[in-house]
Formats: structure tokens, C-alpha cells, sequence
């Protein structure tokens, strides 16, 4: 078969293949231009689907009369006009496809009124063919209509789902267009029928209430409110507390530059950030914002844009997981709970801020370039500890057993009677032991249940992480250095990272293209899985330029050996070791949860207890 150039309508259905799967692809398209004409105010309006029809109508700045045709012609666009804009593309769409892809594959008509014209102008387009522009009836901004979708492409109609699933699909995507685009009125009808109103947000209280609407009316009183600047970034949002995890990752929502993105490097940070209290299994729930210089960011890498890449991939990382580990770290057992019970719906001021009472603790001074940034292997940088310094690390100045301490020691508040009236402590006072399993106490909104277990091995578990990090570095030689087989990309990273490596431990020597020798492996990983250990470091290294997978182990060790020497359900307690317990909770970074996930207390207000007898009615 001869070489031939495509016709224009062939080329335009390719690209629409690329772009448009759905029709709330084309809603995505759609809607972005809008947002791009600085529209505040956006219907769509939808039947059987989006099958049928597509209209979405907003009050931006207006196509002028003599673009028209280019607005609907392949690669054409208003919005970059060089290699250097496209270097820092800052609108939601740049490549000048949308309009054009969609209309191949659909009935297509676009009216709009120019800010600076008397009246306003209709073209239509259908299956590819144009017709001239004629006068129309319409206000300032823009409406367009897509029907019929995939009514020429009759192999694409029949892959799509049916009409309730991929309206879901369209009311997924507003939802998450809005949380980005809080300024922005968004209206959705389906059929008629009018589904969802967002109305704007103008200031953060209203912005809360959105995000709200979106992830449900509980995430406000679990979510911890995350904002942090640092080396020309800076990440906003909210950030959903271990207990408000769910079983699937439906609720992640990350945004570039207002861009709603999907990137290896993101997830990767939040899973490590979220690794020491999250549930196995369990994935976390998260709105976060990541502004940084457009220049820094690659967006022209998926035909949808829905991936980005990062030119400092290290930086990003690791500016991500310290930011999110330090504002989890900071979440303690009774920290939460005023603003946990506040009635969501009415307030919508039920998130958990990193107030003066609790600041956030300062982020050390980012390096300017990234061939500065240090390999971050962890959150620490101090030397590890042998097992019997960090028993006695763990020991130190609490007793495991949780034994009553001279009255000197304690703190002023344990000796005031809660009937007093004085500040009772979050967690209140114990006041009974229940199946020697939970504790009971009663705090300022009602009853507080402590799984004793539970907080005591988290308890144990921080204080052998901490007496690890002041402890001297121990490590092991092998009697035989282990020569392992890996990647070359690995090999490469092996021997980029020898040095940091070696500071936590483990001393590996490249060998050869795809080889690498190890020498030395941290004493508390004795009996490990040498080559499997290194491959997992080498592997995290190549892909991700970090790697935890040392630290993760050792923890791992610490964890078993923290739920090993913790008090053990079925032990009676007497009332000062509750209340030792319970202050000891409230001093502990992510006593919220024991080292693997599972809830430490929980609080039941007057009024829940209230509902459980009827009182009232």
C-alpha cells in the first residue's frame, strides 16, 4: 500500500480516539475551557448519559466572530504561541485538539458572544463538515452542543457502559474539577433533573463545606489541615486521618498547578507518609494542592494530561512524604476530639488545624537544586541501636509495666479531682477498667474507651524509634561479602548512593554492569534476607531516587518487639497506671492508632450516649 497523508476528518477521529473515551471526557475537555475563559459560573446539562447530549454554557470572556472556524480547526489554540509558553503552560488545555477531536466524532455546535461584541455567533459542525458562522441569540460566554456522541463511530459506542455508570463518571469529574475551581458556580442536570449545585466558596470555611459535599459530611471532623511552604513549593489541603481511611483509593484527589493529576512519585510519598498508621490494606483519603514553578513541571506527557512529570522527582518526594509525615506525626490520642464532635453539616468547620497549641514542626532548609537534595532513606539521619540499647531506650523513664511513679513525677493535674471543675486533660480522668481489656474514662464531652494494649504499644513503639535515633550505629561485616545480580539501572543506583547507604548500614560495592557486592548490614536486620533486602532498596532507589525500605524493616522489628513488651490484655490496672496511661497517650506522636492501624480510643459524646437511652424524646 502507497504512502499517503490522512484527510483532516480521519486525523481529527485518531486524536479523538486518544482524547476522547467517554462522554465525560468530553465534559472534562469542555468544562476546562470554560475555566480557561475565566467563566465563574458553569451548567452542564446532560441526557441519557451524555449519549445523547452534552451542554455545557458558561460566562467566560467569549469566542470573537472571526475565530470560530479556528476554534474548532486541529491545532489551533489561544493559549500557547511558543516553545517557551509550552515550557510553562499554565491553563487547563494548550494542545488546541479538544474542540476538534470532539466534533469528529459528533453532532457539534458552538454559540458564543464575545465580551466586546453586540451579539453573538452559532457554527455547527457535523461528522467533520463546517458550516458558516450565523448570527444567534445568546448572553456573553459560551455554550456548546455535543450530540449524538460516537454516532459515526458505531465500534466506540458500543464499548461504552451504561447510561447511569458513565453519568456517575461526568458527576466524579465536576466533583473534582470543583474541589480545584472553589471560585467557580458548577451546576449538573441529568435528564432535566437537577443533580448537583457547588456553589462558590469565598473563604475557607465555604471551601471546607465543598470538599464536604464531595468526600461525604464526616471527612471535615477526621481530616487534618495541611499547609506548608518550602524551596519555591508549597502544599495545601486536607489530609483524611487514619481512622477515615477506606477500603479503596476512590477519594485521593492531588492537584498541580490545579491540575488533577495521577503520578507514581505522589503516591509513593503519601503511602510512606502514611505507612506507620495505616491499616493493612486500607488506602488514605486526601485533597491536596501542590503549587510549584510551571516551569518545573512536564504536563504534555498523556494524551488526557491526567499524568505530569516532575524535573526534580527527588525534591518533590521528599518535600511530600516530610510534609505529610510531620503533619501526621503531630496528631495525638484526644487532640481532635472537640472538633471531631462539632455537627459537620452545620459548621462545616469540623477539620483539625495545626493550631499555636500544637504547631507544626519547621521543615529544614530546602536545597535550591536538586543535585543538592539529600537521599532521604527516612526521616531521621541518626544511627541506629542494637537491641539491648533500645529495650532500655524503651524503658527509660516509663516503666513497661506501667508501675505507679513517685508523686513528685507526675503532672499537677493527675492530683485534681475531674469534679472540681479544673481543665480536665483530653482524655480525661480513668475511672474503671473493663474485662481488664479497655479503659474507661470520663473527659469534658463524655466517655473516652482506651484499648489499653493498643496505646500502650504505640507508646512503647515511639520510644524504641526514638532510642534508635540518639543510639550509636551498629552494624554488621559479613563473614562473606554476597554478590547479587540486579538491573543495570540498579547497579547504577547502588553506586550513586553508596555513601547514604552506607550511613544507615549497609555497604554495597558495584561489580560489574549488573552486579552488586555487600559488605555490611545493619545489626538489627541480622537474619534478614540480605539479597532480597538490597534488590528492595536498589529497586525503590532506581524508580523513586529514595528509598525507606531499611527503615520500614527496622521498624517492622521495633513494632513486634513493642507489642511483645506491652502490657498484655487481661492485666488489672489500677487507676494511677490509667491515668499514666492515658497522659502518656496524649504525649505520644500517632497515638491514635498501635503500630498497625488499628484504633487507640474512641469517644463517645454525652449526646450519643443520650440517643443510646432515649433521653429527651
Amino acid at each position: 500500500m502507497p504512502i499517503r497523508p490522512l484527510p483532516p476528518e480521519l486525523i481529527n477521529q485518531i486524536a479523538a480516539g486518544e482524547v476522547i473515551e467517554r462522554p465525560a471526557s468530553v465534559v472534562k475537555e469542555l468544562v476546562e475551557n470554560s475555566i480557561d475563559a475565566g467563566a465563574r459560573r458553569i451548567e452542564v446539562d446532560i441526557e441519557q448519559g451524555g449519549v445523547r447530549l452534552i451542554r455545557v454554557r458558561d460566562d467566560g470572556g467569549g469566542i470573537p466572530r472571526e475565530e470560530l472556524p479556528l476554534a474548532v480547526a486541529s491545532h489551533a489554540t489561544s493559549k500557547i504561541a511558543s516553545f517557551d509558553d509550552l515550557e510553562r503552560v499554565a491553563s487547563m488545555g494548550f494542545r488546541g485538539e479538544a474542540l476538534a477531536s470532539v466534533s469528529s466524532v459528533a453532532r457539534f455546535s458552538l454559540t458564543s458572544r464575545h465580551a466586546g461584541q453586540d451579539a453573538a455567533w452559532r457554527i455547527e459542525v457535523d461528522g467533520g463538515r463546517y458550516t458558516d458562522a450565523r448570527p444567534a441569540q445568546h448572553p456573553p460566554g459560551t455554550t456548546i452542543e455535543v450530540r449524538d456522541l460516537f454516532y459515526n463511530v458505531p465500534a466506540r459506542r458500543k464499548f461504552l457502559r451504561a447510561e447511569r455508570t458513565e453519568f456517575a463518571h461526568i458527576d466524579d469529574l465536576l466533583k473534582s474539577l470543583a474541589l480545584a475551581r472553589e471560585g467557580v458556580d458548577i451546576r449538573l442536570t441529568h435528564n432535566g433533573k437537577p443533580v448537583r449545585l457547588l456553589k462558590p466558596a469565598r473563604d475557607e470555611h465555604a471551601a471546607l463545606a465543598r470538599v464536604a459535599e464531595v468526600l461525604g459530611p464526616e471527612f471535615p471532623g477526621q481530616a487534618l489541615r495541611v499547609e506548608h511552604e518550602a524551596a519555591g513549593m508549597r502544599l495545601s489541603g486536607w489530609v483524611g486521618l487514619p481512622t477515615a481511611s477506606r477500603s479503596q483509593a476512590d477519594q485521593q484527589y492531588f492537584y498541580v498547578n490545579g491540575r488533577l493529576v495521577r503520578d507514581r512519585i505522589v503516591a509513593h510519598a503519601v503511602r510512606q507518609a502514611y505507612a506507620d498508621v495505616l491499616f493493612h490494606g486500607r488506602h488514605p483519603v486526601f485533597v491536596l494542592f501542590l503549587d510549584v514553578d510551571p516551569a518545573g513541571v512536564d504536563v504534555n506527557v498523556h494524551p488526557a494530561k491526567s499524568e505530569v512529570r516532575f524535573r526534580e522527582q527527588r525534591l518533590i518526594h521528599d518535600f511530600l512524604f516530610r510534609t505529610l509525615h510531620e503533619a501526621l506525626s503531630q496528631t495525638r490520642a484526644g487532640a481532635a476530639a472537640q472538633d471531631a464532635l462539632t455537627p459537620v453539616a452545620a459548621t462545616a468547620t469540623g477539620a483539625y488545624e495545626m493550631r499555636a497549641s500544637q504547631p507544626m514542626p519547621s521543615m529544614p532548609a530546602w536545597p535550591q537544586q536538586a543535585s543538592q537534595s539529600r537521599l532521604n532513606l527516612g526521616v531521621r539521619e541518626e544511627p541506629l541501636a542494637d537491641y539491648a540499647t533500645l529495650m532500655g531506650a524503651a524503658n527509660h523513664g516509663a516503666p513497661t509495666t506501667f508501675a505507679p511513679r513517685p508523686a513528685a513525677s507526675w503532672s499537677p493535674t493527675l492530683a485534681q479531682d475531674p469534679e472540681q471543675g479544673d481543665d480536665v486533660p483530653p482524655l480525661g480522668y480513668a475511672i474503671a477498667q473493663l474485662k481488664n481489656i479497655y479503659v474507661l474514662a470520663e473527659n469534658a464531652h463524655g466517655l473516652v474507651l482506651v484499648d489499653m494494649h493498643a496505646a500502650h504499644e504505640r507508646i512503647t513503639y515511639e520510644k524504641l524509634k526514638n532510642g534508635r535515633v540518639t543510639a550509636n550505629l551498629r552494624s554488621q561485616m559479613l563473614l562473606v561479602p554476597l554478590s547479587i545480580a540486579v538491573s543495570a539501572k540498579e547497579a547504577a543506583a547502588a553506586e550513586e548512593h553508596a555513601e547514604a547507604l552506607a550511613e544507615w548500614g549497609l555497604e554495597l560495592s558495584r561489580s560489574g554492569p549488573s552486579g552488586v557486592v555487600v559488605r555490611r548490614i545493619p545489626s538489627l536486620l541480622e537474619g534478614a534476607d540480605v539479597a532480597q533486602l538490597t534488590r528492595d532498596v536498589l529497586s525503590e532507589l532506581a524508580q523513586h531516587g529514595s528509598s525507606r525500605r531499611l527503615e520500614e524493616l527496622e521498624n517492622e522489628l521495633l513494632s513486634t518487639m513493642a507489642c511483645h513488651g506491652s502490657v498484655r490484655a487481661g492485666r488489672r490496672l489500677g487507676v494511677p497506671e490509667m491515668n499514666a496511661l492515658l497522659r502518656e497517650m496524649e504525649a505520644t506522636e500517632r497515638s491514635g492508632q498501635c503500630n498497625h492501624g488499628r484504633p487507640t480510643w474512641v469517644q463517645l459524646s454525652l449526646a450519643e450516649l443520650d440517643k443510646l437511652f432515649l433521653r429527651g424524646r
